[in-house]
């Protein structure tokens, strides 16, 4: 959900990227360019800054160790974290109508599964988007939370997904973009069957899938 915290002793920063903000190092004392908010300086040396073009995003300095603050209190579970199983998203998914990509990018329900991330898990679950989140059986919840992990995990290791100007915060692209499996590559054949993937507008979000390996 874009909330990153940074734990200090007695307190800890909540921080917030907005559409357009960014962390990333420097070397400490490093003049500020535009639109570069603040620096936490390290003692290796170096500073984390944040910049911010758009002022979307926010930095917040809470006292003490309990992180119930109201902005992350009705946020759902990591979706790396044991709280995330399939167990849990079936529960949740029972009785809601929504299509399931829809279900999958409500960050009540978990956080952190974007547009790409939940393109590219259903396809790899074998779903449909356009499925009905209470259609969800319990062996699909298993095949879908383990889609979920495996694609972030794959993603994070290759530094993210640049499809224009993503950079992490050592300045570099990430590299997932090469390993998608649906997302941009509306047209193109299905790697698993050679269908053209089609796409349609879900909550004027681009989402791409097969109609014959996603059920």
């Amino acid at each position: 959900a874009k909330y990153l915290l940074l734990h200090f002793d007695a307190s800890y920063l909540i921080i917030h990227l907005g559409m357009s903000g960014r962390l990333y190092l420097v070397e400490t004392g490093t003049p500020p360019e535009k639109h570069a908010h603040l620096d936490i300086d390290l003692n290796s040396g170096k500073s984390l800054r944040f910049t911010d073009p758009r002022r979307f995003g926010c930095v917040l300095w809470q006292q003490g160790s309990d992180t119930t603050h109201k902005l992350l209190a009705k946020l759902g579970p990591e979706p790396l974290g044991e709280e995330f199983n399939a167990a849990y998203l079936y529960e949740r998914s029972r009785n809601r109508q929504v299509p399931i990509k829809t279900f999958l990018m409500n960050n009540h329900i978990v956080v952190g599964v974007g547009n790409i991330y939940a393109n590219e898990a259903l396809f790899m679950a074998g779903i449909r988007p356009t499925k009905p989140a209470s259609k969800l059986s319990k062996a699909k919840a298993e095949l879908l939370v383990s889609a979920i992990k495996q694609v972030l995990a794959k993603a994070i290791a290759q530094g993210g997904t640049t499809l224009k100007d993503f950079v992490g915060g050592d300045g570099k692209p990430g590299y997932f973009a090469q390993e998608l499996e649906v997302y941009g590559r509306v047209g193109l054949p299905c790697n698993q069957c050679g269908k053209e993937l089609n796409e349609i507008r879900m909550n004027n979000r681009s989402t791409v899938f097969c109609t014959i390996c996603q059920k």
